[in-house]
């Protein structure tokens, strides 16, 4: 049985009816926590909170002014909500560069200041912050997404040294490619830029600087985001911990 080390602590997962998110989510309740799935997919977001015994929050994180004033109570808080684009910066939608920035930069930010006051007054905080391979290393045609990762990675690091004197951690994950939706649409777009066919695009695009040739498992993520938020990782603050199967040790 799972040791239910999250008990009473209070846990809100962006991005959390699916991929990465809910495995974040399904691990947290296992190990006790009150889940809050924080998503754009209404439907989704409910289901999963009535299976998990915790509740839904429907929102856009991509309208980030309605975000401006927000109190958010949590003791857990996991930024995972995002999206991929591919294509050559020469086409690449200056709209669609602008919303991907509001999603996974600017609302990190502001989940980040609404959820801090209440870890202070506790004395006791974690940020996990979902990045990715490309929060540390570049690859073309995704200029949106890579730019965001990064921008990710300095917040993280910002909010470390903040936090680390009121009892609150900040740390980054960075996994190479997830089995997850996201993932399986951009095999789709690879294939397109890349003129391949798309079951050429894991073992010639996407694992090609992996030495453990496989795409990771959500639970794999999930299982270091508990870790994170444990008592046991109470000195951990301001990291970035890979797991790309070695991508990034090149």
């Amino acid at each position: 049985m799972t040791e239910q080390d999250l008990a009473g602590r209070r846990a809100v997962v962006t991005g959390g009816a699916s991929g990465i998110g809910l495995a974040c989510a399904e691990e947290f309740a296992a190990r006790g926590a009150h889940l809050v799935i924080a998503d754009f997919n209404g439907d989704a977001a409910h289901e999963v909170a009535q299976r998990l015994g915790g509740e839904a929050w429907v929102v856009d994180l991509s309208a980030t002014e309605a975000l401006d004033d927000l109190s958010l109570d949590a003791d857990i808080l996991v930024n995972n909500a995002g999206v991929q684009t591919v294509a050559p910066i020469t086409e690449f939608s200056p709209d669609r560069f602008r919303f991907m920035q509001r999603l996974m930069v600017e609302s990190p930010f502001l989940l980040i200041r609404a959820v801090l006051p209440g870890m202070y007054e506790r004395g006791w905080g974690r940020i996990i912050n979902i990045s990715s391979a490309h929060g540390l290393r570049a690859s073309a045609y995704k200029s949106a997404y890579v730019t965001a990762k990064h921008a990710l990675e300095g917040l993280s690091k910002v909010t470390a040294l903040e936090g680390g004197p009121h009892g609150v951690t900040s740390n980054c994950i960075n996994p190479a490619y997830v089995r997850t939706p996201l993932v399986e649409k951009q095999i789709a777009d690879q294939a397109s830029v890349h003129g391949i066919a798309e079951d050429e695009v894991v073992e010639k695009i996407m694992l090609t600087e992996s030495v453990i040739k496989r795409l990771i498992e959500p639970t794999e993520v999930a299982s270091l985001a508990g870790w994170l938020a444990s008592d046991h990782a109470g000195m951990v603050t301001g990291a970035s911990y890979t797991m790309d199967g070695g991508w990034t040790a090149r």
